[in-house]
């Protein structure tokens, strides 16, 4: 059987594009001909490490051009690449390490310490730590400073149902459970991306959003990287330079979530920022507030909403370009190869204007979680994914995500869904981000809570909010308290912590406008 897996396409792409870039990343260029021989001799260095057809390599580090190295050279060989969440503790990686069962870990030299620390816990099975720099180039080079001839392809016969990627998701819940995506499940997605989205093969895109994040690496990245087009990335978000590179290299496209794109658009330097270049911005990770999307369709740029989970690949569902304006807020109808349905508690389809849940079947859909097959059957009903997000279709047959199952809020019999409030306050001229949690409450069980980060300068207080919201809400859905913070707890993939805010607000009863760290 021939190669069809990841570890393949520097070689196809090679044959496609050879000259063109494929990596920009500060003063680094690569051409698609260097990543397909640093490709061979990294894995001719890791098949020396003793990794074999099945095994785990982990990579922990920022954004750089290594880590997508280090996937295709793992998966050429038949193993599994786990991108690591940099920002976790060493207990939370330890965690991590030992459930995948890593065996090698590629690690930045400021996270050594962290990568000593996971190594020598008796419960992970690491056996060989690769420092980035001069150790992992010497393995990326084969020992030659870059003029060593590369190795012949490795011929692993990896087939698309073989495991290719394990990506933990978040923890809001509980510990991370490891997402199993097959070299199928990444190559249908990548391709439901291609006709989604219409990617040509000049494309640059923009990759701030960390890689350890599904999105940033699915839904982006590889792609790209699938159509020969150039990956620009850095090593974390700055909004001002985020405008700069776009500028400078001609951006055409660039994923992000909501705060990020709100951050940029807050910047003095956008208004006068040359954004020509850009053909589409990609956001999705929460819902998006129309006030964001407005400010970029204002520009002349489409922005395309998508919806997607860690176990979808992520795609499922999309709003391609022709729609942005007259569905904006929507996330779209399910991508190509993948079929989405809202249903009832019964498994029954809802009607237009109707709350449902979102399932996904396809296959884009994970393998499985690993090593979990009580959690998988948990989500799994037949073929299809169960979500745990509220959604409801309008007569066209577009879906829009309404929130999370469990942060809906039940007050006094009616359900609320924060994000939907979120929406209006986010429409305060004031609000630089907010999120509504529910708390508890002796009259009406639960009332929400609205968790405020002024913009800066700005002396929003208590009051002037709820005003704000009366008459742009129904009398039950305000919020019945506002608290100020200095900060939202977000995930590595840049997800509000909903969990966390419930921790620290959710059992206080503050006093009106009082501010708090959050």
């Amino acid at each position: 059987m021939r190669d069809q897996g990841l570890g393949s396409w520097p070689v196809r792409r090679r044959r496609l594009s050879p000259a063109h870039v494929a990596f920009v990343h500060g003063g680094t260029r690569r051409t698609y001909a260097e990543l397909d021989d640093r490709t061979r001799h990294l894995a001719a260095g890791l098949r020396s490490l003793g990794v074999v057809r099945g095994d785990r390599v982990a990579y922990l580090g920022p954004n750089d051009p290594t880590l997508l190295e280090t996937l295709f050279a793992t998966t050429a060989l038949g193993g599994v690449f786990v991108p690591l969440n940099w920002r976790l503790t060493a207990p939370e990686l330890t965690h991590i390490a030992a459930d995948c069962g890593a065996s090698v870990l590629v690690h930045a030299p400021a996270l050594a310490d962290a990568a000593t620390t996971v190594a020598a816990d008796g419960s992970t099975v690491l056996r060989d730590l690769v420092e980035l720099g001069p150790p992992f180039e010497d393995m990326a080079t084969g020992g030659g400073g870059g003029g060593a001839a590369a190795p012949a392809p490795v011929d692993a016969a990896v087939g698309l149902d073989d495991p290719a990627v394990i990506i933990y998701t978040s923890g809001t819940t509980g510990r991370p459970k490891g997402a199993t995506l097959s070299h199928g499940n990444i190559t249908w997605n990548c391709v439901n991306v291609l006709v989604d989205t219409d990617l040509a093969s000049d494309e640059v895109a923009l990759v701030c959003a960390p890689l350890f994040h599904v999105a940033a690496l699915n839904m982006v990245s590889l792609p790209i990287l699938m159509k020969g087009g150039t990956v620009v990335l850095t090593s974390g978000f700055d909004p001002d330079v985020a405008l700069e590179l776009i500028a400078r290299h001609r951006v055409t496209v660039m994923f992000g979530v909501p705060s990020m794109f709100n951050a940029m658009a807050q910047v003095p330097a956008f208004a006068s920022s040359d954004l020509s270049s850009l053909r589409r911005l990609l956001c999705g990770g929460a819902p998006v507030p129309l006030s964001t999307i407005r400010t970029y369709l204002d520009r002349g740029i489409p922005f395309l909403q998508g919806y997607g989970m860690t176990e979808t690949s992520p795609g499922a569902l999309f709003l391609g370009a022709e729609r942005a304006a007259d569905k904006a807020g929507s996330a779209g109808v399910a991508s190509f190869f993948t079929d989405v349905r809202v249903v009832r508690p019964d498994g029954s389809e809802v009607g237009p204007g109707e709350k449902g849940e979102v399932v996904v079947a396809g296959p884009n859909v994970m393998r499985g979680y690993w090593n979990r097959p009580d959690a998988t059957a948990e989500v799994m009903d037949g073929d299809w994914f169960r979500s745990g997000d509220v959604a409801l279709v309008d007569d066209d047959g577009y879906v829009t995500i309404v929130d999370r199952m469990k942060d809906v809020i039940i007050s006094g019999g009616e359900n609320i869904y924060p994000a939907e409030v979120e929406d209006v306050i986010y429409g305060h001229p004031d609000v630089a981000e907010c999120a509504v949690i529910g708390v508890p409450d002796e009259r009406w069980g639960e009332v929400g809570r609205a968790i405020v980060v002024r913009r800066a300068g700005a002396a929003l207080d208590e009051r002037a909010l709820l005003e704000h919201l009366d008459g742009r809400l129904a009398r039950f859905k305000l919020p019945r308290s506002v608290v100020f913070a200095d900060r939202l707890p977000r995930s590595g993939a840049g997800k509000v912590l909903k969990a966390e805010l419930r921790a620290i607000f959710g059992a206080r009863n503050p006093a009106a406008g009082e501010r708090q760290n959050g």
